[in-house]
């Protein structure tokens, strides 16, 4: 019989496992959140008790449960064209003074969860290019990173279901940007599909071969962080943005007390960071 209770003990352990593996601060009464994660890995792994498989998961021999279990706790839900704005603000406001550049416009959304990001800025760039023909003559580069592996392999894949296109898809785009895969999900087009890639990235590790970014979108992320590593990912984050370039994060998240390099600019609606 499975058991899913879980002891202070080995909350408390997991706690500190989950914030030195990726950043993410778990409060003190999240229990709840574990216990749904990680219970059905109880059976894949032939596990007994939600215990138990925090005491394995601590093991560092465990590689596969361990990455397992990062995959469960780190993947969270999110929606095409989220809050709308930022989106509106890319296409009427950034991508003119980026439209002539020589260079390949790049993008790098930072936690692409199953995909719906990335692709939605590739649609508001390929919308963008439609309106002005010429646009970007060296081309567009997105890129899509994520700790989970499992949510990058979906993301790579593209495909969806009527569910996850009805969280923030108007049938406009479902029409121009995706077709029938045949099989009862609808798959992006290769016209936005071939604008983005995708790799797996640990936000607390180096970003050096990420390159030189134009936009970055690092949105709903630092939420789960400390203050110090919040600090420590917009300081790497604005290594990689180019001169005057731009960062977007989350509605409910902002720099205030974390970083000086960035100038706020504020929209109608919505805020953008401008790099110093």
């Amino acid at each position: 019989m499975l058991t899913k209770q879980l002891d202070d003990k080995s909350y408390h352990q997991f706690r500190l496992f989950l914030e030195q593996q990726c950043g993410i601060v778990l409060g003190e009464s999240k229990q709840y959140l574990v216990k749904s994660r990680l219970a059905p890995l109880m059976a894949k792994f032939d596990v007994g008790s939600l215990s138990e498989l925090v005491a394995q998961t601590l093991n560092p021999v465990k590689r596969q449960l361990r990455a397992a279990v990062i995959d469960a706790m780190t993947t969270n839900e999110t929606l095409w064209f989220r809050d709308g704005y930022p989106f509106e603000l890319l296409k009427k406001d950034l991508l003119p003074g980026f439209k002539n550049q020589r260079a390949p416009l790049k993008i790098w959304s930072a936690a692409s969860s199953s995909g719906q990001e990335p692709y939605s800025i590739a649609m508001a760039v390929y919308e963008f290019q439609q309106s002005n023909p010429g646009a970007f003559p060296g081309g567009v580069q997105i890129i899509g990173t994520d700790i989970s592996t499992s949510m990058l392999d979906h993301c790579k894949h593209a495909h969806y279901d009527s569910l996850a296109l009805a969280r923030g898809l108007s049938l406009e785009r479902q029409r121009q940007f995706f077709e029938s895969s045949g099989n009862g999900t609808l798959k992006v087009k290769d016209v936005i599909k071939k604008m983005v890639s995708f790799r797996q990235l640990n936000l607390l590790n180096s970003y050096s071969l990420m390159g030189q970014f134009d936009l970055v979108f690092c949105r709903n992320v630092l939420i789960y962080f400390a203050p110090e590593l919040k600090s420590k990912i917009i300081s790497q984050i604005h290594a990689t943005l180019k001169k005057d370039c731009f960062l977007f994060l989350g509605a409910s998240e902002s720099l205030s007390g974390i970083s000086q390099d960035f100038n706020m600019i504020r929209c109608n609606p919505g805020i953008v960071y401008q790099k110093k």
